[in-house]
């Protein structure tokens, strides 16, 4: 680094080609980047869940939750164990500690799962291990509606025609259906006719299973080929399953219309949508680890445009838009960081007064940010929040060195030496402080990219782009600056004078080195006062943002019904639909999990809960009122509401929670305190 200066002011088009080269590579990995709100992170966290249909609570801890925990209990690196358990469901979370490798810890648990396997109840569904994906939560939530189709076809429409087309999108890992409805065949025995045959229940379920299949009959040669045989025995409507023929355990044969009632209906409701309180069918996108929001919403508004397209009976309307925040916010840095590139740049002609020189100072800028976006993309980073922090916070380092290269040239060229000549020996003089001025900054950087905890593993790439970025301008600073002021800048027509401000600057220098002690107690009383105010700081993993979204979330008590759930959530949006702020409200019951936190998405769906997403006017139409302030007028106004848990904001940023007491008629109101978490 102290020799290269000497070889590109000599040489200068290997320098040249060299940038090039770079710049060519940053500008292709700027293209090939995605656009992400968070980068990407592994939590070593196994979720396990076990389903035994009919199983009380009671029965499923004893049997099923227990055996779990203390299997998972042995295993290595485990941090904390959460069971979940309802009727029919166990959900064990198991968090490992964060040096615990993903991967690793997915096997661990699948191994401790195997081993307990053969003492959990038999007729338990095989566990269903997955780890935690961050990632996972929907970005985008459409409602569908038709004047013209009912609710089961509408449900149909999306399971088979839009799950299919927006699946085909490059990046979206999944499209989950909200509401609506499914199909089924629903048969209703009579008791009083399986008591008079001598039958029961399980003799017409055993019966069924084995009379309604579909399997392999192995395979034949049937005109000198061979062809694969299968045995059908699925019938195609509820009369064809009317007539089917039952075989009773006495040798009796009867039709299955004698012992019982078939209709071919719906599912019970368990889920429902509604858009601004109409019922809606509702499907939630998730995008697959690795892809862009931005590429993989400009994917679906393409798919959707085609799907409009082809159904013009069928309404879609846009719920929820986790895509427009991040595409907002790339935005918005994107800017700042040309204004602070723009700004720098005008500070340093500010100083120089040369155009030329200033012209060569601001090269660094481009050549040193560029270059790093190449190098990101190698190392698999995305344009993120954490990412485009770093640059916009190093933007105005980055032109540091070759300020300090330039002002040592301007100096020698004032001396009356030649461009060449002040730019060999400044160059050559000054690199070894240019150096360590660019390793210190690494020093301080890099080390974030070490943290521990969950911070650290969101600001690993904080640190490397920083790093990366002030490395490339130290670069810049030692080849390619020097080289441009050997043949670009020009010995001063006029005798340099020092500007009025250095002057007194150093008036200001001189009286600190002559009261030395009195300096450093300021210096001291100075930090002491700083260091003093930080416990009054507000703490925060993330600063609360001011997006046009907020939710709702209302968990009723155990044992609450749908029709009851749905009744408080229709409450709940007459309610928050008063506030002039509020112009479009979904509702999820029983399902939907848009918006909501990653750690309660792994739950089993559960009717008792309802979920509100809230889109609210713009930051700039609201009269000065931000977003806390008006989670915090919604909070208010939902105290009014007995019998819930109610959660206002994402994540459960603000809550309040309601006391509930058993009464003949139900959950009745017994206090209610607000509460932030």
């Amino acid at each position: 680094m102290l020799n290269v200066s000497s070889a590109s002011i000599r040489n200068p088009i290997p320098a040249i080609l060299l940038f090039i080269m770079l710049t060519l590579g940053g500008l292709l990995g700027f293209q090939a980047m995605k656009i992400q709100n968070f980068p990407d992170i592994d939590l070593p966290t196994v979720i396990v869940t076990a389903s035994l249909p009919g199983a009380s609570p009671a029965q499923l801890e004893s049997q099923v939750a227990r055996k779990l925990e203390n299997q998972f209990a042995t295993l290595q690196d485990v941090k904390h164990i959460y069971t979940m358990v309802q009727d029919g469901v166990v959900m064990v979370t198991v968090e490992f500690r964060l040096e615990k490798g993903t991967q690793q810890a997915v096997d661990d648990v699948r191994d401790a799962v195997s081993r307990v396997r053969s003492d959990l109840p038999a007729d338990l569904r095989d566990p269903v291990i997955s780890k935690m994906e961050l990632s996972g939560m929907p970005i985008l939530t459409y409602t569908v509606a038709s004047a013209n189709l009912d609710t089961e076809a509408l449900s149909w429409f999306v399971d088979n025609q839009v799950a299919k087309r927006i699946l085909a999108v490059r990046g979206v890992g999944a499209v989950a259906r909200v509401g609506g409805a499914s199909r089924e065949v629903r048969v209703e025995l009579d008791p009083a006719k399986l008591l008079a045959l001598n039958a029961t229940a399980a003799d017409v379920s055993r019966q069924l299973r084995q009379i309604q299949q579909e399997a392999s009959g192995g395979r034949a040669d049937i005109g000198g080929a061979e062809q694969s045989v299968r045995t059908l025995a699925t019938v195609q409507t509820a009369q064809e399953l009317a007539a089917m023929d039952i075989a009773l355990s006495d040798g009796r044969r009867i039709r299955l219309d004698q012992v019982a009632k078939i209709s071919d209906t719906v599912a019970e409701q368990r889920s429902s949508a509604l858009l601004n309180g109409k019922p809606v069918v509702g499907f939630e996108i998730t995008r697959t680890r690795g892809a862009g929001e931005v590429d993989v919403a400009a994917g679906v508004q393409v798919a959707l445009a085609e799907l409009r397209a082809a159904h013009p009976e069928i309404a879609f309307a846009e719920a929820y838009n986790f895509v427009d925040p991040v595409q907002e916010n790339y935005d918005g840095s994107m800017l700042l960081l040309y204004e602070g590139a723009l700004l720098a740049i005008i500070v340093v002609w500010f100083f120089l007064r040369d155009w030329r020189a200033t012209l060569v100072a601001a090269t660094a800028l481009p050549l040193s940010v560029i270059p790093a976006f190449g190098l990101m993309y190698l190392l698999g980073f995305t344009i993120n929040t954490v990412t485009l922090l770093s640059l916009s916070l190093v933007v105005g380092i980055l032109v540091d060195d070759a300020i300090v290269e330039i002002e040592n040239i301007m100096r020698h060229l004032a001396m009356g030496k030649t461009p060449y000549q002040a730019a060999m020996e400044a160059a050559d003089e000054i690199g070894m402080a240019v150096i360590a001025t660019t390793f210190t900054l690494i020093a301080v950087f890099l080390p974030t990219a070490f943290m521990g905890g969950i911070p650290g593993k969101f600001f690993v790439q904080f640190g490397w782009t920083a790093a990366i970025a002030v490395f490339v301008s130290l670069v810049v600073a030692r080849m390619l600056t020097p080289m441009m002021a050997a043949y670009m800048l020009k010995r001063p027509q006029k005798d340099h004078t020092e500007p009025r401000w250095l002057t007194v600057y150093t008036g200001w220098a001189k009286w600190c080195l002559q009261h030395r002690l009195l300096t450093l107690a300021a210096a001291l009383v100075f930090t002491g006062g700083s260091l003093a105010l930080v416990p009054l700081l507000p703490t925060g993993f993330i600063p609360p943002d001011d997006l046009n979204q907020t939710q709702v979330t209302i968990t009723l008590a155990p044992g609450s019904t749908f029709k009851q759930t749905e009744a408080l959530a229709e409450q709940a949006r007459e309610i928050v639909s008063a506030n002039p702020h509020v112009k479009l409200i979904y509702t999820a019951i029983g399902g939907g999990n848009a918006g909501g936190d990653p750690f309660a998405m792994s739950g089993a769906p559960e009717v008792r809960k309802a979920t509100l997403t809230l889109n609210m006017t713009p930051r700039g139409e609201r009269q000065g009122l931000s977003k806390q302030d008006l989670e915090g007028q919604l909070r208010e106004a939902l105290d009014v509401l007995p019998g819930a848990r109610i959660k206002v904001g994402f994540g459960g940023s603000s809550e309040k929670y309601v006391l509930v007491l058993a009464g003949e008629d139900g959950p009745t109101l017994a206090a209610h305190a607000p509460r932030s978490s």
